[in-house]
């Protein structure tokens, strides 16, 4: 099985599984409603892996859905309701996607992630703090909650991928909120994996460049705010 899940801002997200030839729960991958998200979960859904899709919301969540491919027998893909920055609101999704599917997800993708960019001497403390609980929280939730879930059944390996960003390596004009987001995710991701590696579980962080989605609104990392 394959399980998208995850936020961006609104727009839909969600957690997504390795293929296998027999239906079996995988990653989840936040974000599946729009974006590097429906994208992920369209790829995975046609190799083979059944996908649940979660976002905050569940309409976009359930346009991703309808569009996937359905090419082996008995994959029905799901869609799901979440808000990433409430650990309540994660253990509900686990909870629904492991009576779903009868299984955790056996593979997270997690591409949660907003923006409120502003320069420095102009970030609000509220602004500040929205970006970091959906990007950088959402994603310790999703993590946790998902290792807690591979742990537990006993499955044998498992696989976490957080999107990151370059913006969280390099810095970017406008983006103090999300560059600390974005590399505290990878610092999350670095310690976590060293945690879960003698548990057969895989992290990792992947930082893409700049892409047009809903998140970026169009606009590339070399652009600033006015």
């Amino acid at each position: 099985m394959t399980v998208c899940w995850g936020v961006f801002l609104g727009v839909p997200g969600g957690v997504l599984g390795p293929p296998n030839p027999v239906p079996d729960p995988g990653p989840p991958t936040a974000g599946g409603g729009s974006g590097i998200g429906r994208a992920v979960c369209a790829r995975l859904a046609e190799e083979g892996a059944l996908v649940a899709v979660a976002d905050q919301n569940e309409v976009g969540a359930a346009e991703t859905v309808r569009g996937l491919p359905r090419g082996e027998p008995g994959q029905e893909h799901k869609a799901f309701g979440v808000d990433v920055s409430s650990a309540q609101s994660v253990g509900e999704l686990m909870a629904r996607i492991q009576a779903q599917f009868s299984a955790p997800p056996r593979v997270c993708v997690s591409c949660a992630g907003i923006t409120m960019d502003e320069f420095l001497l102009k970030q609000t403390e509220a602004a500040f703090d929205k970006v970091l609980q959906v990007n950088l929280k959402g994603t310790f939730l999703v993590t946790q909650a998902v290792a807690r879930g591979l742990v537990e059944s006993g499955a044998p390996g498992g696989s976490i991928i957080n999107m990151g960003s370059i913006v969280g390596k390099v810095g970017n004009l406008g983006q103090v909120s999300y560059a600390a987001s974005k590399a505290g995710v990878e610092g999350l991701t670095k310690t976590a994996a060293k945690e879960l590696a003698r548990g057969s579980l895989s992290l990792m962080d992947l930082p893409p460049a700049s892409g047009h989605t809903p998140t970026t609104g169009g606009r590339s990392d070399c652009q600033v705010p006015p």
